[in-house]
């Protein structure tokens, strides 16, 4: 029977995650749980260029990028809920987005640097290298997420 952790606090950011809704087929261990993160970050990475393209057409570089990557963020952190770490069912998930929220912010901070550095160092910069710093930024985010995700958001 699963129990429900009574002491996460004010906002519901400490204490455990309750085991509701997990499956028990061995979704914890990390063997499993890294192809299935690697397949979600790259569809995830996928989507987020591709928010970022489109939304530069209309705005700049900092703004496109905060858009695409908080809109990705939300599904990545559903997807590997889900599919990397084994939960099942909506107990959890508002708590799991807002410690998803500390990993986006990560990620921010990584791409909104390259981006910085790009417009200092290489004004008027092509899309396409854009893009390259930005894959860059994300796959040291990516390395963090997954750590994150694991020792902390996700943990039994």
């Amino acid at each position: 029977m699963a129990s429900t952790n009574e002491s996460t606090g004010v906002a519901g950011l400490t204490g455990p995650p309750s085991d509701a809704g997990r499956t028990s087929s061995g979704a914890g261990t990390t063997k499993r749980q890294l192809p299935a993160f690697a397949i979600i970050g790259v569809l995830s990475t996928l989507f987020y260029l591709g928010l970022y393209v489109v939304a530069r057409w209309v705005v700049d570089p900092q703004i496109a990028n905060l858009i695409a990557l908080a809109v990705s963020a939300v599904a990545n952190t559903a997807a590997n809920r889900r599919f990397t770490f084994g939960i099942k069912g909506s107990e959890g998930a508002l708590r799991h987005q807002l410690q998803g929220l500390v990993a986006f912010l990560i990620g921010l901070g990584l791409s909104a640097g390259v981006l910085a550095l790009l417009d200092h160092a290489v004004p008027n910069a092509s899309k396409v290298v854009e893009v390259g710093g930005l894959i860059l930024a994300n796959g040291l985010a990516t390395v963090v997420r997954f750590l994150l995700m694991k020792v902390w958001v996700f943990r039994k």
